[in-house]
């Protein structure tokens, strides 16, 4: 059971520290604990970021109607990986990090009727390329087992902080490709898996967002530490997009920010939206259009309406035009 190669530096360190206070502030807010649309949007998130990294296409909008048992038109691949991939995260709970078979049993749910290993772990060769180049070979098939049963073993009884040791488990699953396809998404999962294990709340936590939105540093950070064998720069990299991920969730409510004498001239369709938005455009200094789509699962034209009214309300102020088109707290009103 050896320990896979990292260090645990001061950068580590003071995110973990970051990361473990503004959970606690998260929990204390009890959001999560009775915001179900909350859940059910940043689970939505979190299933078209993870699988728009392997080049799925479909929207929030397509994303949700799946969920919901819709008919969406699209590519008929692409539909089955939301499902699936849907369907992972819903039993993600129900799986042991450092059990094998759950490993596997994920890995089928992510994957059925898409390749042909599924919920295996791969009996060929497999590297991954960048165009032509061969950026990573995955370890030799026959070692496969043994290199999976290490890690767990080490992870089970490490006694290293949970958002160390899901970043490793992330690399390793990455560095190792246990399977023909899918270790991206499995490894993302797994990290996902071991934190919602800590802190239930990381079970809703769209860090895929922030992996999605800094895709190139992504790819070009894991690259790093495989060439070195050595998960550091990526834990500190994964670290900070879980801080990025949680500073942009809801730890204050809308009374909070904005005095009653301008909610009171909102409709309850437009209060939802402010609260649905608030906290980010708090954290944030500002939204678009496309960031208040995904927060809210509305569409763009209905978004646009909405900030609209808030603007009318003396709420927000906006600059730029078009796709830059920024809105702000209207400081000058509200404070």
């Amino acid at each position: 059971m050896n320990k896979p190669p990292f260090a645990i530096t001061e950068k580590i360190a003071n995110l973990v520290a970051q990361a473990a206070e503004r959970v606690g502030k998260i929990q204390g807010s009890g959001e999560y604990g009775r915001n179900l649309r909350l859940r059910r949007i940043n689970r939505l998130r979190s299933i078209q970021s993870s699988t728009a990294i392997e080049g799925n296409s479909l929207s929030m909008k397509q994303i949700a109607d799946i969920v919901d048992g819709k008919h969406v038109i699209g590519d008929p691949r692409e539909i089955k990986e939301i499902k699936n991939t849907h369907d992972a995260y819903e039993h993600m709970r129900e799986f042991d990090p450092f059990n094998i078979d759950d490993f596997l049993t994920a890995h089928k749910l992510t994957t059925v009727d898409l390749v042909s290993e599924s919920g295996r772990f791969r009996a060929g060769e497999v590297g991954v390329f960048a165009g032509k180049e061969l950026v990573h070979l995955g370890a030799r098939p026959e070692f496969i087992p043994n290199l999976i049963k290490n890690l767990f073993d080490w992870a089970k009884n490490s006694n290293v902080h949970p958002l160390i040791k899901s970043s490793v488990m992330h690399f390793e699953i990455e560095f190792i490709h246990p399977f023909a396809n899918g270790n991206g998404k499995m490894g993302r999962l797994w990290q996902t898996l071991v934190l919602a294990k800590w802190r239930e709340i990381f079970a809703w936590i769209p860090i895929e967002t922030i992996v999605y939105e800094k895709q190139r540093e992504y790819y070009r950070v894991l690259g790093n530490a495989e060439k070195t064998a050595d998960s550091t720069e990526f834990i500190e990299f994964m670290l900070e997009a879980i801080v990025e991920a949680l500073s942009k969730l809801p730890t204050n409510e809308v009374a909070d920010i904005i005095p009653d004498k301008f909610t009171d001239k909102l409709s309850k369709s437009e209060l939802e939206f402010l609260k649905s938005i608030i906290s980010f455009v708090e954290n944030n200094g500002e939204i678009d259009n496309y960031r208040a789509q995904i927060l809210t699962g509305k569409s763009a034209e209905s978004v646009k309406k909405y900030f609209a009214a808030l603007i009318e309300a003396g709420i927000l102020t906006a600059t730029g035009e078009n796709k830059g088109r920024k809105y702000k707290l209207n400081k000058n009103e509200t404070k």
